[in-house]
């Protein structure tokens, strides 16, 4: 599978044309997205990776093969960056989410070591009421015991589905587990 960086998004105007199904990736700042899309696409560094949260400020499109694009929207709920920084990324992703017809399903990336936060919840709620479809993803998995990764996969589990969502997809980008699990989701929607 031939995957390419296409390009980088500050404006709707900048966007590709919405002409083959669309994937993004959304998540908190630092919850692995871009760790999370280089195991997907086996790919050490096509999406940038860092240490520091609030790197990715502008909307990043990638081509998989002729038929799909991979969308790496910016991190919410870092407060590092200067709030009309972060007011321009949310009319971005907003205009985005509300605009691309091609867009088939986000995948919403939770940490699997952290609570559901209010901005996990907000963008899942918002997916709902535009009806676009959410996969959830808990990252990180490796980080925790295998025991201590089932209990906390277990309690959100059932958070999000008393929440009205599907179960999510357990995922480290470290061993690759749940690349396969996400990767048939994705062909299911798309």
């Amino acid at each position: 599978m031939q995957v390419s960086f296409l390009k980088s998004a500050a404006l709707p105007e900048q966007f590709p044309p919405s002409d083959r199904p669309e994937i993004a990736f959304s998540g908190r700042s630092n919850v692995g997205k871009s760790s999370l899309i280089n195991r997907l696409i086996n790919s050490r560094n096509l999406a940038r990776t860092s240490s520091r949260p609030g790197r990715t400020r502008s909307i990043n499109f990638f081509s998989v093969g002729k038929t799909l694009y991979f969308t790496d929207l910016p991190g919410y709920g870092y407060a590092g960056v200067p709030l009309n920084v972060r007011r321009n990324w949310k009319k971005l992703v907003e205009t985005y989410l509300k605009k691309r017809s091609n867009l088939k399903a986000v995948v919403v990336i939770i940490d699997i070591r952290r609570k559901l936060g209010e901005g996990d919840l907000d963008l899942l709620n918002w997916l709902k009421v535009f009806q676009i479809k959410p996969i959830i993803v808990l990252t990180k998995v490796d980080k925790l015991s295998k025991s201590k990764a089932r209990r906390r996969f277990d309690l959100l589990s059932k958070e999000l589905i008393k929440e009205g969502f599907g179960p999510p997809i357990a995922f480290s980008a470290k061993t690759g587990h749940g690349r396969q699990e996400l990767w048939e989701k994705i062909n299911d929607i798309v």
